[in-house]
């Protein structure tokens, strides 16, 4: 039976292999090993076939579903050729032969869809969403919390080694005090201490009634608080500098605030942060991070773009989570323009009481002499530079302090505090604002935000709500961003298939 004369001309799977006709799928292909006994190997390029074209009709699609599709649905006996590989089998495919190649198939797909629709990438719309990882809700390890146990069990270190001390005082031996200690110095401590007083774990008392001795007691607290400083050391190894938090479940997953909460009760859960960089509706570039906000995502997802496509794009556009002084200064010293929003850019733009307060520090007039002066006519002195945590470009706010408030009669309305008041100032940042404003204040700017929010912001409302994929089902960051990819070539092949149907329609 041929399938084909089942299906209609302009069939999704027919346009789907003839689209992937024109790419070279087994480069993708080349390190599957080699099985010389045993069954036949199913076609790897059927296969892939198969599981991306899965990935384009149902948004995401599970193992088991590919493999029931491959038995009852035509245009995937029609893509298998009446094969029907187990779940297993397409798992074994998916995490071993498409997980180091994926990207390069990603970037592929989008070349050919590109040179076909004539995609504008130097238009960019960048938007991030949190997707729930799989991973249980109560597994969480929190860093700072870990950190200050770890520093307690230094005291209790501290306070057993002393005791330690009195007890060998008459021996000459003396153990090394410290405010911090390391889990190996701790377990050559308690295998010295058990040469010393030629201590046998076999022989120790054990349950009630038995009286311990010191020598144990002292052994045993050792070898335990030993064991938990290795934990606590593997815990803050595992959560790296970069993230506060992690999943027992999924080292990988960062315990974030979700818009969706279903429990109801604004409990944080464990997450990935994707994003996505949209162009003409395709997705060009996407990313998957653990940090909790867009804010350190934006120079990654660019660097990214950049390594795909060989240069930045000009017009990147990108909500309030974006604009910080770090990405401006990304912006300004690789060519593109500054089109992100900054966290007052709504009402610095819609509140005209907000923007002409004249209580706010960027409104306070400068005299001849180039000083700052309040609305009493008082002069604002500069007392200290400081640095900005977390800033990779050097940035400093400077401090000024009011000469003198007393009497003031604005002050009620001016500061909160008894105090002289002080204001800190970046007039390099509040430039920067002002130019993002004007930017996306322009007809030009106008156009962008609205583009933006129907293309990036659309295109997570289909993959979530229309193509039901909501939730991250793979564990590990490796896994996660091997599933992401696969999603996203799908959503971009169900785009590009919709386009080429209203076309045709069209004509």
């Amino acid at each position: 039976m041929l399938i084909q004369d089942y299906l209609d001309i302009c069939d999704p799977v027919l346009t789907f292999d003839r689209f992937m006709g024109g790419i070279e799928l087994e480069k993708y292909l080349k390190n599957i090993p080699k099985h010389y006994t045993g069954r036949f190997r199913y076609d790897p390029v059927s296969m892939l076939k198969t599981v991306l074209f899965g990935f384009m009709t149902n948004g995401y699609i599970s193992l088991r579903e590919l493999e029931d599709q491959c038995k009852v649905n035509l245009r995937f006996m029609y893509l298998m050729e009446h094969q029907a590989p187990s779940y297993r089998t397409f798992g074994y495919f998916i995490n071993e032969v498409l997980a180091d190649s994926i990207e390069e198939i990603f970037n592929d797909i989008n070349r050919k869809i590109f040179e076909t629709e004539h995609v504008d990438l130097q238009h960019l719309y960048i938007d991030g969403s949190k997707f729930e990882a799989a991973a249980n809700k109560y597994t969480w390890v929190w860093k700072k919390a870990t950190e200050k146990s770890r520093y307690r069990l230094f005291d209790k270190i501290t306070a057993l080694f002393r005791a330690i001390n009195e007890e060998l005082s008459y021996t000459g031996t003396k153990l090394c005090i410290n405010t911090e200690y390391a889990p190996e110095y701790l377990r050559e401590t308690a295998e010295r201490y058990a040469e010393l007083w030629q201590l046998d774990e076999a022989r120790f008392q054990h349950g009630r009634g038995h009286h311990k001795t010191f020598q144990q007691r002292h052994y045993e607290e050792l070898v335990k608080y030993a064991q938990k400083l290795e934990e606590y050391v593997e815990k803050i190894h595992i959560c790296g500098e970069g993230r506060n938090s992690y999943s027992k479940t999924d080292h990988s997953a960062t315990f974030m605030r979700i818009k969706t909460d279903y429990m109801g009760n604004d409990q944080l859960l464990p997450a990935y942060n994707v994003q996505i960089g949209v162009a003409d509706e395709y997705i060009a570039v996407v990313d998957v991070n653990q940090y909790r906000s867009d804010t350190d995502c934006f120079i990654p997802l660019m660097d990214k773009f950049r390594e795909t496509y060989g240069f930045y794009p000009k017009y990147p556009v990108a909500d309030a989570g974006y604009g910080s002084y770090n990405n401006y200064i990304f912006c300004e010293q690789n060519g593109m323009e500054k089109y992100m929003k900054f966290p007052m850019f709504q009402k610095e733009t819609n509140d005209q009481k907000y923007h002409e307060d004249p209580f706010r520090a960027v409104n306070f007039p400068i005299d001849s002499d180039g000083v700052m002066r309040c609305p009493n006519g008082k002069a604002f002195h500069l007392e200290y530079r400081q640095h900005v945590r977390g800033n990779a470009y050097g940035r400093q706010e400077e401090v000024y302090r009011c000469e003198d408030c007393s009497g003031c009669p604005y002050s009620e309305k001016c500061k909160k505090s008894d105090q002289d008041r002080t204001v800190r100032i970046n007039r390099e940042l509040t430039a920067m604002h002002q130019e993002v404003i004007n930017n996306l204040e322009s007809i030009h700017g106008a156009l962008l935000r609205m583009n933006r929010s129907i293309q990036a912001e659309g295109t997570f409302g289909i993959m979530k709500n229309d193509r039901w994929y909501k939730r991250i089902v793979r564990r590990g960051i490796k896994s996660v961003r091997l599933e992401v990819l696969l999603v996203s070539i799908g959503q971009n092949l169900y785009k590009f298939y919709n386009k080429q149907k209203r076309a045709i329609a069209a004509s």
